[in-house]
């Protein structure tokens, strides 16, 4: 079932199903709370977000946001194509973040169409946006699949430019805002990225095998964010890639205490795996803070950066008549124990 209201000024919708219930805004096509069941039967609330609406405009934390242009960051704002040289804003230290200041997740989405069970949000994006070459057109689905929740992106441009988008949920399965190091967290990924001091994906991948980010089996989160490893200490936690060997299952998150498990599925080689290291005690649902590290992010995608460590090869270089297309799926075990 769908429904939908006017509250603040925003648009949101509800799908509810038997297995999951998601409310979505208009505001950066957000994903505002997910509800799945926990292991005794009631209701959890699975995502992190802010206690007002109006929040989602004034604070950086792109909390369930998609992400566009361009997810994470990009060298200095600058990038090549086609010969010439482009900039876009410097939001994040010395580099672009997030598709700039005004990227995606602070822009209303038209929400251009509803089924019982999926909404369509849509946005146009101007040539020279952000500094970005090429008008885009982009939609964002949201399906409801039993356990599943789907996220189905495509866009097209009238002029080669650079797309990479994401969902910038912030999980914790718990059903509040806690500590995520008693999550236990698998990645089907043999590689991850190094970063530098300011967040940016250097281009050097390293064999998680015998180091703190080896996830090939269930660990628990602080195991890696009180390893002490270098790269660890240099993100302040987990703000660091990882290259994916398989598309289904590719992640898996397990809460011991609701065992609510969360396993990703993704058409995208890679993904962000965020703790949350910069979250500050903003205002949260049922007015708990929000504290650095009490959510973790799945961000889906490529690599951070490729345009400049790949170039002309890059996959996230979309030209005209070639529209970009992804998918993510998020599907929970609501399994639960007879009361």
């Amino acid at each position: 079932m769908t429904t939908t209201e006017q509250r603040q000024g925003f648009t949101l919708v509800k799908l509810t199903g038997p297995d999951l219930k998601a409310t979505f805004m208009d505001l950066g096509a957000t994903l505002l709370s997910l509800e799945v069941r926990d292991k005794t039967g009631n209701w959890q609330d699975v995502v992190l977000g802010y206690e007002s609406l109006e929040d989602y405009e004034k604070h950086q934390g792109y909390l369930g946001t998609v992400v566009g242009r361009t997810a994470n960051r990009i060298r200095k704002g600058q990038f090549t194509l086609d010969g010439r040289q482009y900039q876009l804003p410097v939001n994040n230290g010395p580099n672009c973040n997030h598709g700039g200041v005004k990227g995606f997740s602070f822009r209303k989405f038209d929400v251009t169409s509803f089924t019982d069970d999926s909404v369509t949000f849509t946005i146009h994006s101007p040539a020279g946006e952000e500094g970005y070459p090429g008008t885009l057109d982009a939609a964002v689905t949201y399906r409801l699949e039993g356990p599943k929740l789907v996220i189905e992106y495509e866009a097209a441009t009238d002029s080669q430019t650079l797309v990479n988008l994401t969902n910038h949920t912030y999980f914790n399965l718990d059903g509040h805002a806690s500590s995520i190091g008693s999550h236990r967290l698998q990645l089907a990924s043999d590689e991850f990225g190094h970063v530098d001091k300011d967040g940016l994906f250097t281009g050097t991948r390293q064999k998680v095998e015998g180091t703190a980010f080896d996830f090939r089996q269930p660990r628990y989160v602080r195991d890696a964010l009180e390893s002490g490893d270098p790269q660890i200490e240099t993100a302040t936690g987990l703000d660091h890639p990882f290259f994916l060997t398989r598309s289904q299952d590719a992640a898996r998150l397990i809460s011991d205490s609701t065992g609510i498990e969360m396993r990703v599925s993704t058409s995208l080689p890679a993904c962000q795996i965020y703790s949350a290291n910069y979250l500050g005690g903003q205002p949260g649902k049922d007015h708990l803070p929000m504290n650095r590290q009490t959510g973790i992010c799945i961000e889906t995608g490529y690599a951070p950066d490729d345009i400049n460590i790949e170039k002309e090869n890059s996959r996230t270089i979309v030209k005209k008549g070639e529209p970009w297309k992804a998918w993510t799926a998020f599907e929970f075990d609501t399994a639960y124990e007879s009361k």
